[in-house]
């Protein structure tokens, strides 16, 4: 695995209005961050969820908060139990919650509480379309995207699926903050890095933090 180049800086990057991207601004809790998706996983494992179509989602997922992203032939919604196991979600933990907070703040919206975080893991051939985050009922309130493990492809697109879309590398420890005029910008993941990360084994992970209701 090549080194991240950008592993040590804390620039934040304008990606547009109401929209950053904070370089570094998880690395400090990389490691304790990444400890605490096992112990999520053994109450509310990993999962290929489904498209109302019968596809199979590529990236693998698990959900923690008072509420749950789920897709099935049902369509796309938020609900406060596991499908799989029939009970609610974990706590989302308080070291996620500080730093989605914190971020957040950062990034110009302060007293951001999430209700949901959305837990991705990604290997190197998995690929995450162009999309807006909109089964949420509260769209006042930012996203707070967390990366970490290996480096990845982050596209940013426009208000319409057609705009093009720059492309832009994020590392372990990034995080993406996108609200107001940006709140429902389309957004995907085009690459991951192939290769072994010190932390992260050889995957990428996502915390997606969200207010969806």
């Amino acid at each position: 695995m090549q080194p991240d180049l950008f592993a040590e800086s804390r620039e934040a990057l304008p990606l547009g209005p109401g929209a950053v991207l904070l370089r570094g601004q998880a690395l400090d809790q990389g490691q304790e961050l990444l400890r605490e998706i096992p112990r999520l996983a053994a109450i509310s494992p990993f999962r290929h969820m489904t498209t109302r179509s019968g596809g199979r989602l590529s990236v693998a997922m698990l959900n923690c908060g008072m509420t749950g992203w789920v897709s099935d032939r049902r369509g796309y919604r938020y609900q406060s139990l596991d499908p799989e196991t029939g009970r609610p979600w974990p706590p989302i933990p308080d070291l996620f919650l500080s730093l989605a907070t914190r971020a957040a703040e950062s990034a110009g919206y302060p007293g951001f509480l999430p209700d949901a975080c959305l837990v991705n893991r990604y290997d190197a051939d998995t690929r995450l379309s162009l999309h807006q985050d909109m089964d949420e009922r509260d769209h006042d309130a930012p996203i707070v995207s967390v990366s970490l493990g290996l480096s990845a492809g982050f596209l940013w697109g426009g208000l319409s699926r057609g705009d093009k879309a720059r492309r832009h590398r994020v590392h372990h420890g990034d995080v993406v903050v996108w609200g107001g005029p940006s709140r429902m910008v389309f957004h995907g993941l085009d690459s991951v890095e192939r290769g072994y990360h010190p932390d992260a084994g050889p995957w990428r992970y996502n915390l997606t933090f969200r207010k969806a209701r």
